[in-house]
């Protein structure tokens, strides 16, 4: 992540970026590739749907047969694979307004209303059991293996799975300026602060030692 000083926008839109899975869990990483600061969203990785299908397989949503399956159903459809970008950037919105708000102590009806009405819908109703190659039953979207949007739907599918667990109470958004991003944190102590501590932990290390400079005799 290539987090920045308050002072200086950054490119909206980044295809060059690097994906970062620091957020403990899809769901989460999905928030994580645009930086939420305080100007706007910067240095937004999801530039097209090849990009989403490399985060996807990064994030362990879709495994590397089924990225290769929608890159070629998205070559054969442009339209709806720009449609498919489009939901992707409104699911991660809506995310990030239900992490936001329950990691501020607000109401997250709303934002949680709009996840039910929509990609968890549509995946509660595709999901069905099916058996893998040993024979063994496995919960999948067999209507949807072709689908654009199965990354997304798998991904909305994770993101109720996490809410409705122990580890919501460890969702943590990050400490470091001009970052918003959010993070499960499973420390030893609880007392996770950063989303890596090489960007924004050294960073704010940083400027309190410069502070501290500042105000000495």
């Amino acid at each position: 992540m290539e987090h920045r000083t308050g002072a200086t926008a950054q490119p909206p839109f980044d295809p060059d970026a690097p994906f970062k899975y620091v957020g403990g869990d899809p769901a989460v990483d999905l928030v994580n590739t645009v930086d939420w600061t305080e100007r706007g969203l910067e240095v937004d990785r999801l530039t097209s749907y090849e990009r989403l299908l490399e985060w996807a397989a990064g994030a362990g949503v879709i495994d590397s047969a089924t990225a290769a399956r929608l890159t070629r159903r998205a070559a054969s459809d442009p339209f709806a694979a720009r449609a498919a970008v489009r939901d992707a950037a409104a699911l991660r919105r809506v995310l990030e307004r239900i992490f936001r708000a329950l990691t501020s102590g607000i109401d997250a009806a709303r934002p949680i209303a709009e996840l039910n009405d929509g990609m968890l819908r549509r995946a509660a109703g595709a999901l069905a059991l099916t058996r893998d190659d040993e024979g063994a039953l496995v919960l999948g979207w067999p209507s949807l293996a072709d689908s654009l949007l199965l990354p997304l739907v798998v991904t909305a599918w994770r993101a109720a799975a996490l809410l409705a667990s122990d580890d919501v109470a460890r969702l943590r958004r990050c400490g470091g300026a001009d970052c918003g991003w959010y993070f499960v944190d499973r420390s030893r102590n609880g007392l996770r602060h950063w989303c890596e501590m090489e960007t924004c932990g050294t960073r704010e290390k940083s400027r309190r030692r410069a502070a501290r400079r500042a105000g000495a005799p």
